[in-house]
């Protein structure tokens, strides 16, 4: 994409494009379910460590390192608006876990967590990935939106390569929330509508994201800091531990390094 026109769109537009494009990319990954009816375990668990390790990375060098630079221009200690943040991002995350009704890949129905509901085992499925896909959107919008009030410390190309790796780790996690719903016999085409349809709320988050910035500038740091607290809450609570429950540790390990060494690449390089 053209720096220069993009940089012309507000900043609204800029996160909708960007929330599209890691939606688009969810479908691409949930498309692998047309040509495959399973898939061994190891890759799929290597993939959710691969997308583990994207978030991590992102959660630093995208959210919490500008935090912390922005906090240095404040009155305060330069660790507390990203630490408040952070921990509010945790939290927030930890009351959507307890009320929306999902359930973990591989776990029994009367394990569901959330609100009790009759949802079939299919939609709570779902649902746990729409969980994850929630930050995934608000980092996007509050990023751009900071690049959009304070260029100096967040950059519109550090914007534009945290969407880049946001869509990548979207790839295997379509992947990975559509080869189980084949494996719980549905059809293919409905694998694949349920699985790209998790990454909805990414667009949808963006655009959110973007005008909760608008509307509190003096707290951008602090949002910076939620944005990646509730990324790696969600990072620690279902992504790793999904990847290291059939006894593929080393390799899902792996994958996670591979996913944070690649996103602090892109991250750092392109700067």
């Amino acid at each position: 994409m053209n720096e220069i026109n993009i940089q012309s769109l507000s900043p609204t537009v800029q996160a909708l494009l960007a929330g599209l494009f890691t939606w688009g990319l969810t479908m691409l990954g949930a498309s692998l379910v047309l040509f495959f009816k399973r898939v061994n375990r190891k890759i799929l668990d290597t993939a959710l460590g691969f997308a583990a390790g994207v978030m991590i990375a992102a959660s630093f060098w995208s959210l919490l390192e500008p935090s912390i630079e922005m906090s240095q221009k404040m009155n305060l200690p330069s660790w507390l608006p990203p630490a408040v943040g952070f921990l509010s991002g945790a939290l927030f995350l930890r009351l959507i876990d307890m009320l929306l009704p999902h359930l973990h890949l591989q776990s029994p129905l009367n394990e569901a967590e959330g609100l009790k509901t009759s949802f079939k085992r299919s939609t709570l499925l779902v649902l746990a990935v729409t969980l994850h896909n929630i930050p995934e959107g608000l980092a996007i919008g509050i990023a751009f939106g900071a690049h959009h009030i304070d260029p100096s410390s967040v950059s519109l190309i550090s914007a534009i390569i945290l969407a880049t790796g946001m869509g990548i780790q979207n790839i295997p996690e379509g992947f990975a929330i559509s080869m189980p719903l084949r494996s719980e016999g549905l059809s293919r085409r409905k694998s694949f509508m349920f699985g790209q349809l998790s990454g909805l709320v990414e667009p949808i988050f963006a655009v959110i994201g973007v005008l909760l910035v608008e509307l509190m500038q003096n707290l951008l740091p602090y949002a910076l800091g939620f944005a990646a607290g509730a990324m790696i809450f969600v990072t620690a609570e279902e992504l790793i531990p999904e990847s290291q429950r059939n006894g593929n540790s080393d390799i899902a390990t792996a994958g996670l390094i591979i996913g944070f060494t690649l996103m602090m690449i892109l991250d750092v390089a392109f700067k």
